[in-house]
């Protein structure tokens, strides 16, 4: 009996022993049963993907004469430089700098048609947030001139001449376009023209002849000593109702009005004619404001702004021989790749594509602060 009592014990111990195991193996499914070995290898994690960068967002300003130019150099600079993705703007040159210094955008590289506007606007005036001068350095690196540009269907383009071309446009209903001199560098130059054109061609109301009483608040030309002459310009520049002059805001947007007949002739940069295959007449070197032989005679002339469009800097633009200017701002958010865009535009690629399109680069590059201008593009360029 105490044989058989021993038995049931042994039984109750096994069967006892058989749950907890099967307790543990429900709790835990991916162990194995007691006894047993594992039917598969353990699984590995399958790797994840690797998230692909986004190309960095360069801001390329640049006044509306580059437009065509650096539009192809954004497809150069892009093929070559693929994390990097251009974003550029074109308007007039003042403009382009407002965009930094009055509505505080964060721009990568500034591009302007008058070299002379950066240190004026950029280095006189200091971004709130840090303290500093919006920009240190100007690198020189084109030229240009100026011409006058017509249609098919402009008034007197059959007897055009390089000789009497001022008396054409003074005629009565002859439609002349102007780039507005409050924000395009081509506007004041051209204001810069046609009084040089008083003095060579002979024409002292010449300046009137074209614009007197085409707006309602007057530009006006006033003697300033033996040979000097400054040009103001209003705060307020609406051309009148059925006015010969039509006024737009950059100088490439008068080009479509030439073409379509609206406007019988235009003061446009001789590459941007070049660029649109439009029909011109070459201006004399004396008035071009191409030629650096007749720099002192540019110098004659100066358009100011009657107003403060920049809060601590005088508006005095003086005539001279065009040269564009080129900078990355001081608060710019992407240095870097800022530096290897200037880089590319002023290496053999970069000079390739200009001259491609009717604008090459000067030859020396002139650097007016060379000791603030970043390392890698001190070799690009000669101090002024």
């Amino acid at each position: 009996m105490r044989h058989r009592y021993l038995h049931w014990l042994f039984l109750l111990f096994l069967l006892l022993s058989m749950g907890c195991s099967s307790r543990r193996d429900m709790a835990n499914p991916s162990r194995p049963a007691v006894g047993t070995s594992p039917s598969q290898p353990a699984q590995t994690p399958s790797p994840q993907p690797t998230l692909r960068r986004e190309p960095v967002p360069l801001r390329v300003f640049c006044a509306g004469s580059l437009m065509i130019p650096f539009a192809a150099l954004e497809k150069a600079f892009e093929a070559a430089n693929p994390d990097i993705d251009m974003q550029m703007e074109a308007h007039g040159s003042i403009q382009v700098i407002r965009h930094v210094t009055d509505i505080h955008e964060q721009i990568d590289v500034v591009a302007t048609a008058d070299y002379a506007l950066l240190p004026m606007l950029m280095y006189r005036t200091n971004d709130p947030d840090t303290g500093q001068p919006y920009a240190t350095w100007n690198i020189r690196f084109a030229t240009n001139r100026l011409v006058l540009a017509y249609g098919e269907h402009s008034k007197g383009a059959s007897e055009l001449s390089t000789e009497n071309w001022a008396e054409i446009i003074a005629r009565p209903g002859t439609r002349v376009g102007l780039p507005d001199p409050r924000f395009d560098a081509c506007g004041y130059r051209e204001l810069m023209i046609l009084q040089l054109a008083e003095v060579f061609y002979g024409r002292k109301t010449l300046f009137e002849d074209v614009l007197m009483g085409r707006f309602s608040q007057p530009i006006r030309a006033v003697q300033e000593g033996e040979n000097t002459v400054v040009i103001h310009v209003p705060e307020v520049l609406e051309p009148r109702p059925n006015s010969t002059i039509v006024l737009r805001g950059s100088s490439v947007q008068l080009i479509p009005l030439l073409q379509s007949g609206d406007v019988d002739y235009l003061f446009e940069y001789e590459s941007v004619v070049r660029q649109h295959g439009l029909q011109f007449l070459p201006l004399p070197d004396a008035l071009s404001l191409g030629s650096p032989q007749y720099a002192a005679e540019y110098q004659r002339v100066s358009v100011k702004l009657d107003f403060r469009r920049f809060a601590s800097v005088e508006p005095l633009f003086q005539g001279d021989v065009i040269a564009y200017g080129l900078t990355i701002p001081g608060n710019a958010p992407h240095p870097p790749e800022a530096v290897r865009f200037v880089a590319f535009v002023l290496g053999p690629e970069g000079r390739r594509v200009m001259a491609e399109n009717h604008h090459p680069l000067l030859e020396p590059l002139r650097v007016d602060n060379p000791a603030r201008l970043p390392e890698s593009l001190k070799a690009l360029c000669v101090p002024e």
